[in-house]
């Protein structure tokens, strides 16, 4: 493993993860130094403060969205991390999501961007059964926005009809109301299972102080309208009266350590054993360029409990691997793009990362397979799309490429994905990218998701602006050509980066590779909390 490549690439990857370090420290911040001096001299913890007091000591966690809103709404002073924090964590052993609102972020406001990251929590908590902890101080909806996230389906309104839902499913929700809770946010704890208010930091009102003055004329302070004692002594609205920050987290602690066992889906797992590669080897490995080749079993032996795999038909569509093995000793299902140029029985030549009909075919069977069997399935995607040409045309490549779509989309045992490079066009969704529901989809700093890649791209709208131009009797010259070309490259290579999908929650997390095992361990460890209630059908296909 010692080749000049290797040391370059080991380089370059581990650039991209110290980078990541760096963004994640600066989205840590919240709304910066200052402010969070600010909220400590009320006697406040901040919302990371909090979720850290919550978790169990020296256990994992995972974090979703920490880049959601990252580069957005800088006209108004930007949104770091949406504004909240979700982390999936152990409360008394039990795994939990929470969810605290970031009041060091315009006190806590809600931008279009926040509601989509509290939707995606909820989306966990139903899909998976798991109690989630609402650690509630928000001023409400950021009002000169207020028309991207009042009104429609997937807006702030969704939450608290989640709420309702979550309820008669029966899955635990917990909100301690640590700071602000006004006008429609009001709801959320009062629709949670039990509801906890801090003393003179918590308060919960329909209309403040203000609005309540201007609107029917009374004049009265904030903490007589919708303080602790007024909620937990006169409108009986809360459940537990707490002291401080610190005396409500413990009281969370303690309701959770009393909820009974769930039912379990049943995932087969056994003691977890370490990769016997070396895992940070993946660094080494995996290539500089987007555009180069690598072998992906490679990849897939520094993932698996030791380093062990079973190939499912390894001599058969040889662009995508299908593999049983065991991450932290649970069994899954690897789907994996093969990276390199390989070669088909009949001594043809196959493009890595592109999807052929039979591997398309393979991938197909194998999903059923994991479904018959009940093994969650792992996708890894470095994926460029499905091949293109007369041949492929001719041969069904759509037919079956639907069927493999068909199959992803109809799967009923859980999904995880991992975007390793390319995540582009149809194999983004063959791949199962975000619209066809992985219960966690991550992404390492190596990523890059878009129709098609930079380079393709600019070559496509070059030649669009390029007519254009010429239709209005313009010439080209060869150095306008260029500028053109590194103008629309810059702005299409920004759009791909992990970060701008990691912002706009097309993905839950930007991760080091090193915590892939982490992320799919406890990803199949809150997926076996529901059990699976319909049978796989994959419906009609074109056989």
């Amino acid at each position: 493993m010692e080749d000049i490549n290797f040391n370059k690439n080991e380089d370059h990857n581990k650039l991209l993860v110290s980078d990541l370090r760096k963004r994640l420290a600066k989205v840590k911040l919240g709304g910066g130094k200052s402010r969070i001096e600010k909220h400590h001299a009320k006697g406040k913890m901040t919302a990371r403060e909090r979720i850290d007091f919550l978790f169990d000591k020296n256990t994992n966690t995972v974090e979703i969205g920490g880049f959601a809103g990252d580069g957005m709404y800088q006209e108004h002073g930007g949104c770091p991390s949406g504004g909240v924090v979700v982390k999936i964590g152990y409360v008394k052993g039990k795994q939990c999501i929470v969810v605290a609102n970031d009041a060091t972020v315009k006190a806590g406001a809600w931008f279009p961007i926040t509601g989509k990251k509290n939707l995606r929590a909820q989306e966990i908590a139903i899909e998976n059964r798991l109690p989630i902890i609402y650690l509630v101080d928000s001023a409400g909806v950021y009002l000169p926005m207020q028309d991207e996230i009042f009104p429609d389906k997937e807006h702030f309104g969704r939450i608290f009809r989640n709420n309702a839902v979550m309820s008669s499913m029966g899955i635990t929700q917990i909100a301690a109301v640590m700071g602000s809770c006004v006008a429609g946010g009001a709801y959320l704890p009062i629709m949670s299972d039990e509801a906890l208010i801090v003393d003179k930091t918590g308060s919960i009102f329909l209309a403040g102080s203000y609005l309540v003055k201007a609107a029917i004329g009374e004049s009265i302070d904030n903490e007589t309208l919708g303080g602790a004692t007024t909620h937990c002594e006169i409108s009986g609205v809360t459940d537990y009266k707490s002291k401080d920050d610190k005396d409500a987290l413990n009281t969370i602690k303690n309701i959770v350590d009393k909820i009974g066992d769930f039912d379990k889906a049943g995932y087969n797992r056994i003691s977890s054993q370490p990769p016997k590669e070396k895992e940070e080897d993946i660094y080494g490995i995996l290539p500089k360029s987007r555009a180069d080749q690598y072998n992906m079993h490679d990849i897939i032996k520094r993932l698996v409990d030791n380093s062990e795999f079973e190939e499912y038909k390894a001599g058969y569509g040889k662009t995508l691997i299908t593999a049983y093995a065991r991450i932290d000793g649970w069994a899954v299902g690897i789907i994996a793009n093969q990276r390199k140029v390989v070669k088909t029985k009949r001594g043809e030549m196959q493009f890595g990362g592109v999807i052929y009909s039979d591997s398309a075919d393979k991938a197909t069977r194998f999903i059923a397979n994991c479904n018959q069997k009940k093994i969650p399935l792992v996708f890894l995607q470095d994926v460029t799309g499905f091949m293109v040409g007369s041949k492929s045309e001719h041969g069904g490549i759509i037919k079956d490429g639907a069927k493999m779509v068909n199959a992803v989309s109809n799967s009923v045992v859980p999904k995880f994905t991992v975007i390793i490079g390319n995540s582009y066009g149809a194999g983004n969704y063959a791949m199962c990218g975000k619209a066809y529901d992985p219960r966690l989809i991550v992404s390492w700093p190596s990523a890059e998701l878009a129709v098609m890649s930079g380079n393709s791209a600019a070559k496509v709208l070059l030649q669009i602006e390029k007519a254009s131009l010429e239709k209005q009797g313009e010439k080209i010259t060869k150095e306008q050509e260029d500028a053109l070309n590194t103008k629309i490259k810059s702005k299409y290579d920004n759009q791909v980066s992990p970060y701008y999908a990691a912002a706009r929650i097309w993905t839950d997390a930007v991760i080091d590779p090193l915590d892939t095992r982490t992320w799919i361990s406890m990803g199949i460890e809150a997926a076996n909390h529901a059990p699976i209630e319909k049978p796989f059908n994959l419906g009609v296909l074109q056989v």
